[in-house]
């Protein structure tokens, strides 16, 4: 079976480049999220490594759809070898089935983490030079009027991380720190 990966980072942004690129390998199963790559905790991709059986050929556009870290990548990969799935990248060419593929992706995703801390660094960087010249406050506080009727309706499972986050017209990690910041005043 040919599977396609698609992620983005945020509600606001948009897979469809991603898709256009993938419709060519002829996919009987699309996973898609709009969720960061910080961790492996996310539901579509583990529900497409569950579902996932011998034989089939997981499909990505780049490496940075599936992982952000060389460790997160090379356990992604670990679990697709020992379950028998190949992992096709389209931009870095490169498919895992054979052993010249599985060193690329190796050395790739170090690359990859790599350019990420360097961006990183020249991004703090940026921001200790404009905080000493006044021009950097931070981001705005986000305040949602009476979230507690929210998280009541989150907690009864009465909306989804997601759903929610739609609805207030906020990210999933917004909305993570607004969850975090209402426990600590509950148990307060």
């Amino acid at each position: 079976m040919n599977i396609a990966y698609v992620r983005v980072s945020t509600i606001e942004q948009n897979e469809l480049r991603q898709v256009e690129a993938l419709q060519s390998k002829d996919i009987d199963k699309w996973y898609k999220e709009k969720v960061s790559a910080k961790d492996t905790n996310r539901p579509a991709l583990q529900e497409m490594i569950d579902f996932a059986r011998e034989g089939d050929i997981v499909y990505i556009l780049d490496f940075s759809r599936l992982a952000r870290s060389t460790k997160d990548l090379l356990d992604i990969l670990e679990q697709f070898e020992t379950k028998g799935i190949n992992l096709i990248s389209l931009k870095e060419q490169i498919d895992t089935s054979t052993p010249t593929g599985k060193l690329m992706v190796t050395m790739i995703g170090a690359i990859n983490e790599f350019e990420r801390a360097n961006l990183l660094e020249r991004q703090r960087e940026g921001i200790a030079i404009a905080k000493k010249q006044g021009k950097y406050k931070g981001r705005k506080e986000v305040k949602i009027p009476d979230f507690t009727n929210y998280y009541y309706r989150y907690m009864s499972r009465q909306v989804t991380k997601s759903q929610l986050a739609k609805e207030l017209s906020i990210s999933r990690p917004t909305l993570d720190k607004l969850i975090k910041e209402h426990e600590k005043t509950l148990k307060n």
